[in-house]
């Protein structure tokens, strides 16, 4: 919680020392951070709203009853009672590869989503740990975080896309000497890329913070650890889904490409590192729900760059 708070802070450093720099090349620095702020939280506001539904249908996914999967119903059930939270409502993906996210403002409209693969890939205790990681992240309403920080990060991607129009177009102001040009080019390209980093980092902090909060809840982080890999790996050696690249940050793993090479740029933690907290909880806790997948199937299919903690 207090690395995300200090990382949201320097989001919103960057975005103010953008509008103030802005704001001295070109005048009225409140209005350049103002203007930036309306526009990204407009559409982020939106979003937000509107996310489980767009979500939904972003990545296909099909509101299910209980009499069409009791089990994945009682699952739920059961961990959200354990969670002290409503009853998410659950759907399916028609995809073959196993994946799950979960989305909704927060714990009273949430949903819960899981692939057909999912199903059909992982045991019973896998697919309880996995759920149980997607409660946590409606339990932490990650949703809303993720809302604020792509608000802060949108805003500043705006105002730079009006410095660079300003420059473009020569709207410099006349009456005092500016800030010198190449500086300003230099935070136009730079600082959005920083607050994309930013967001990256936040985005990845939530799903070491599932991972943890989701074993407690169903007692199985061996479980979790090896629904991981199992996912990961059959996200490497299956085509993508055809799913819209927005949505990639809310699955359990990313589903276009399993993680980046650079874990910098990625929505997600590396699965390896990821696999290693869990085991230190599950020996943390005393708990060992079921038997570890060996980390070397982590190289199927001749994959072998990996990032290790």
């Amino acid at each position: 919680m207090l690395r995300e708070a200090m990382l949201m802070g320097v989001l919103t450093a960057l975005l103010m020392a953008m509008g103030l720099g802005l704001g001295y090349y070109f005048g009225n620095p409140s209005q350049w951070m103002l203007a930036g702020l309306i526009m990204s939280a407009f559409f982020n506001m939106f979003a937000y709203a509107f996310s489980d539904k767009i979500v939904l249908t972003m990545t296909g996914a099909k509101l299910i009853p209980e009499v069409e999967a009791p089990m994945l119903h009682r699952i739920v059930e059961r961990i959200a009672l354990r969670a002290g939270i409503p009853k998410p409502k659950v759907a399916l993906v028609p995809a073959h590869v196993p994946n799950a996210f979960a989305t909704g403002r927060g714990p009273k409209n949430a949903t819960v989503a899981v692939t057909e693969g999912l199903m059909n890939v992982l045991n019973e205790r896998e697919i309880e740990a996995v759920l149980g990681h997607e409660l946590a992240h409606v339990l932490h309403r990650d949703t809303l975080v993720s809302a604020m920080a792509a608000t802060i990060a949108g805003a500043i991607s705006y105002l730079a896309y009006f410095g660079r129009w300003g420059l473009f177009l020569g709207g410099r102001r006349d009456d005092r000497d500016s800030a010198p040009l190449i500086a300003v080019v230099l935070s136009l390209i730079l600082v959005p890329i920083a607050a994309a980093l930013i967001r990256l980092a936040i985005s990845r902090e939530r799903e070491y913070k599932a991972d943890e909060e989701g074993a407690k809840l169903t007692g199985r982080p061996i479980a979790l650890s090896n629904a991981l890999i199992k996912i990961r790996n059959a996200v490497m050696r299956n085509p993508p889904l055809p799913i819209n690249p927005g949505t990639t940050h809310l699955w359990i793993v990313n589903p276009l490409k399993g993680e980046s090479l650079l874990e910098l740029f990625s929505t997600h933690p590396s699965v390896e590192k990821r696999v290693a907290r869990l085991r230190q909880l599950a020996n943390e806790m005393g708990v060992w729900d079921d038997k570890p997948i060996s980390l070397e199937s982590l190289r199927s299919k001749g994959v072998t760059w990996f990032l290790w903690s």
